[in-house]
């Protein structure tokens, strides 16, 4: 070949190894060029087991299979071993009288009617030997064969190139895999029904109801207040399903504009709306074989009623401007915080969707309704918040449980979670106090008794709050409650009398 024709060989070979991420069909590619380009008779690619230390064929022209599996190597053995442990190209000019050629494939006959060259390459990558190219070429005394080892040997260093991605490539496909697994395992862990926080009669009646539905495909209508955790009970619904595995698609609808709600859930043509400059899917056809979450279902206009409507009854729906009908298998789970029974007889909902998505309702009951949890839900706030902030709190004093149990919560378990996560950063020592929490929790009769006040009349509440709660933490234990305030016994003893505080009611 001349230098125009070397190149052009080149370049179709660098085309094909880069178009496919399947080695051994971009191998055999390569040797179909060689075969066309180089007058090859035929052609073998090498590659060396690390763990076997064994040279076997991994992909041949011209060879039968049986031909393919008698050929296999060790290092040193033949001239394929002796190239695999120096890592030098070897150059046969007659086959024929080379005593080093095993012909171990059988593939050569005894009586050799037209001589061969052998040309044998390493595909080695720096330092790293993978294996080894091997051509037949006919014997012709007016070709260079420095010119054909030099050929070949850019294309053997194009190979190992090519090896060497594609382990890149596929270990970083196995760490992909591996990363996927661990984060549904996570997800699956975080969504767990025991990692909703509550022991009240009222949440276990939650719990109970979230295992009946979980493995089941019913469509779930979660109701409640805002902040009383109907995402988290959607994402224990899924993650403990059978479509666990698969997309779990999360829509709030009163967060989309009224007049995009239906394009986002269920897709749009190019040039159905002006804005439309290509085509879009909606969160049902990527939720498809999984599940959507509905948030705030209660409000979503007729038009977008009707079309969730035919979604639940027909499993179908087209896409704004489109003609194709498409399938959608989607589990739905739906949450409200408005009465939807009103809206339906305001004719503001449709009953008809509504009896759709009530098929198994769950109720989520508002914090005040369940107050003996509040401290469950505290400590598992200040521990997590605690540790995302790299805090050294401990617990709550008791004032400031008094203080949390006294509140009415309006914004329920969301705000009882950032009362708690502002005072893990106000707090500078071990235990959070009742001056750590927002003042929207002082309640009226705390209010009248600081209301007045002088600053040392203040200080001495703080005081005497802090060594009631040390008492109680130590039971009654003086040395124990100075301890953790950490000053002296005989300066706690004193305060204790200046204050009119009996030790002994804490026992």
């Amino acid at each position: 070949m001349n230098k125009i024709e070397e190149s052009t060989c080149l370049y179709e070979i660098a085309r094909t190894l880069n178009a496919t991420l399947d080695l051994k069909k971009s191998l055999y590619s390569v040797l179909n060029i060689l075969s066309n380009k180089m007058d090859m008779v035929r052609g073998i690619v090498t590659i060396l087991n690390p763990l076997s230390d064994e040279i076997s064929i991994e992909v041949a022209h011209g060879l039968s299979r049986a031909a393919i599996n008698r050929g296999k190597y060790k290092p040193g053995e033949g001239i394929t071993g002796q190239v695999i442990q120096t890592g030098k190209a070897k150059v046969v000019p007659k086959i024929s009288e080379e005593p080093l050629f095993l012909n171990r494939t059988k593939s050569r006959r005894q009586v050799i009617e037209e001589e061969l060259s052998f040309f044998c390459v390493p595909i080695k990558n720096k330092q790293q030997i993978i294996g080894t190219l091997s051509v037949d070429h006919p014997f012709n005394e007016t070709y260079s064969l420095e010119d054909g080892e030099r050929f070949l040997t850019i294309i053997g260093t194009m190979i190992a190139q090519q090896v060497v991605n594609l382990e890149r490539i596929n270990l970083e496909k196995e760490r992909l895999r591996e990363e996927n697994r661990r984060l549904k395992e996570e997800l699956s862990n975080k969504y767990n029904i025991t990692s909703i926080i509550g022991n009240s009669n009222k949440m276990r009646e939650v719990f109970r109801m979230i295992s009946q539905v979980s493995r089941s495909n019913a469509t779930v209508l979660i109701r409640g207040e805002s902040g009383t955790g109907k995402e988290l009970v959607a994402n224990a619904i899924h993650y403990n399903s059978l479509r666990a595995g698969k997309p779990f698609v999360k829509i709030n609808c009163a967060a989309i504009p009224a007049n995009l709600v239906e394009s986002e859930l269920f897709g749009h043509e190019k040039g159905a709306f002006t804005g439309a400059i290509r085509q879009k899917q909606g969160k049902f056809e990527l939720a498809h074989k999984g599940t959507i979450f509905l948030d705030e279902i209660g409000v979503v206009g007729g038009d977008v009623q009707l079309k969730l409507l035919r979604v639940l009854q027909e499993k179908e729906f087209e896409r704004v401007g489109g003609l194709k009908t498409i399938k959608a298998d989607v589990r739905i789970i739906a949450a409200t915080n408005k009465n939807l029974e009103e809206a339906v007889e305001k004719e503001t909902f449709r009953n008809d969707l509504y009896y759709r998505l009530n098929v198994f309702p769950i109720y989520l009951p508002p914090l005040r309704e369940h107050k003996t949890d509040i401290l469950l839900l505290a400590d598992y706030f200040l521990e997590k918040y605690a540790k995302e902030h790299r805090k050294d709190v401990l617990r709550l004093s008791s004032s400031t449980i008094d203080m949390l149990m006294q509140y009415h919560w309006p914004g329920n378990v969301r705000e009882l979670e950032n009362c708690i996560e502002r005072a893990v950063l106000l707090c500078d020592g071990k235990v959070v106090q009742s001056y750590h929490l927002p003042p929207t929790l002082q309640t009226w009769e705390e209010t009248e008794i600081t209301s007045g006040q002088s600053l040392e009349d203040r200080v001495g509440n703080v005081e005497r709050e802090m060594i009631i709660d040390a008492l109680r933490n130590a039971r009654g234990n003086m040395a124990r409650a100075a301890k953790l305030l950490e000053t002296t016994e005989r300066k706690f003893g004193y305060k204790t009398k200046k204050y009119g505080i009996n030790y002994r009611q804490y026992r």
